[in-house]
């Protein structure tokens, strides 16, 4: 197949048809989380809690899953961009083996060190006892869980943003409609409470890799896994975590941050933990579509920096920030008119609602700037610029914002905790910038 459209197609036509699939299907995704938390809802608050709780590590199994795609999509776009096609088929040979094997660590660690895990944040035995159900059953697809997001990564080098968007949407789909069929036990099916919500999830993961496996046998592809390609060219799974590691570690951070903020806001009350989480699952929805430019924009600015067209190269991030710039600005609209519908959606508590209203209110107010740190990173990783990539989210997720937290929460309580978001994304921006410069 003939990937030459992305050096060739002007830019924002290009962007926009990379983009789009991908945001239609990471709105949907957001959407199945939403829907997902909103069943989970109806079990109780102690199930929402629990859920809020084992979010981080899940965060971080995709972190790792998505964060080595990453390295896997930047190597292949650069090497079809060079005309290298041999070492495309050896970077996703390579790719995919690599993912089997973080997937069984993965599953082995996670399922062992849940129930641990989840005591350090709850005194609530029913709380720990309903989170180690959900994990017990939704870590046991991380295998499933990293190869398919492998193979959405090399379909997105490629250029073939409608498969993997289809691929979503099926996953999707099957989970929202087995979630509350599993969970409140509907017709034949067994009231299996999280068990089912977390059985659900892994079926619906499960359906995205096998649309994948049977597009890959039955439409030519210009990237192949083969035998060969496991004893190929040196120096490319070098190249994979070079880029992979930094991009796994972005994608981490938002986890160890939340674990933070969940210890230092538990000590206030156990309904700002719940804020924290509702948040997180806002954000997500509100965040995916610019994840979304950024996704296609990846494997174009890769293969064009591949094939040497520099001036390209920067023209494709200006267009990508303007278009995350205005998503981000209706994010912020909706969050200041609707925040305690949106916060309604999640919890009956009035006090729960009234406390994350007023949250989101405050946190928005960096979303738009956001847009500066968020395209730089997904750019300087598409160029394969990893390390460049983790220094603006260490800042974002760790190195600014918890000193920030931690002191803005001594003098003005659980408001300081939130103030310290949108501070921290103007001072991330800054340090954006100038690494863009730099590269």
């Amino acid at each position: 197949m003939n990937q030459r459209f992305m050096r060739e197609k002007p830019i924002l036509p290009l962007l926009l048809s990379m983009a789009l699939p991908m945001v239609v299907s990471m709105l949907v995704n957001s959407l199945y989380n939403i829907i997902d938390s909103l069943f989970v809802a109806k079990i109780g608050e102690d199930a929402i809690t629990a859920l809020s709780l084992v979010y981080p590590v899940q965060n971080l199994i995709n972190a790792l899953a998505i964060g080595f795609g990453v390295g896997i999509n930047a190597v292949i776009s650069y090497h079809l961009g060079a005309g290298e096609i041999d070492k495309a088929d050896v970077a996703a040979t390579r790719g995919i083996a690599c993912s089997i094997v973080h997937g069984v660590v993965s599953m082995i660690v996670c399922i062992t060190a849940m129930p641990r895990f989840l005591r350090l944040f709850t005194d609530s035995e029913q709380v720990a006892e309903m989170g180690t159900q959900y994990a017990s059953i939704a870590f046991a697809f991380s295998v499933i869980i990293m190869v398919g997001l492998a193979f959405e990564k090399i379909y997105q080098a490629m250029g073939r943003m409608q498969v993997t968007m289809t691929a979503l949407l099926l996953g999707c789909v099957t989970n929202i409609v087995l979630d509350p069929l599993l969970i409140f036990g509907i017709g034949p099916f067994p009231q299996l409470g999280m068990r089912g919500a977390a059985l659900a999830t892994g079926i619906g993961q499960l359906v995205t890799l096998a649309f994948y496996l049977v597009i890959y046998r039955l439409l030519p592809v210009s990237v192949h896994i083969t035998r060969k390609g496991l004893h190929g060219t040196r120096g490319i799974t070098a190249r994979l975590y070079a880029v992979g590691i930094p991009a796994a570690l972005n994608l981490a951070l938002p986890s160890l941050l939340i674990s933070c903020l969940n210890a230092l806001l538990a000590e206030l009350s156990q309904a700002y933990v719940v804020v924290l989480g509702i948040y997180y699952k806002l954000q997500t929805f509100l965040y995916l579509p610019a994840s979304g430019i950024i996704q296609g924009m990846r494997p174009v600015i890769g293969y064009n920096y591949g094939a040497g067209e520099r001036e390209r190269v920067s023209r494709i991030f200006q267009v990508a920030l303007a278009l995350c710039a205005c998503i981000m600005m209706i994010g912020t609209v909706l969050c200041l008119a609707f925040a305690s519908p949106l916060m309604a959606l999640f919890t009956e508590n009035v006090r729960t609602v009234a406390i994350g209203a007023h949250a989101l209110r405050i946190i928005c107010v960096g979303f738009l700037v956001s847009a500066v740190s968020v395209t730089a990173s997904g750019a300087l990783e598409g160029l394969g610029k990893g390390t460049a990539s983790l220094v603006i989210s260490l800042c974002r997720y760790t190195v600014v914002i918890l000193p920030i937290a931690v002191v803005l929460c001594r003098i003005m309580g659980a408001n300081g905790v939130w103030h310290a978001f949108w501070v921290t994304e103007f001072i991330s921006a800054g340090v954006a910038l100038v690494a863009w410069k730099r590269v």
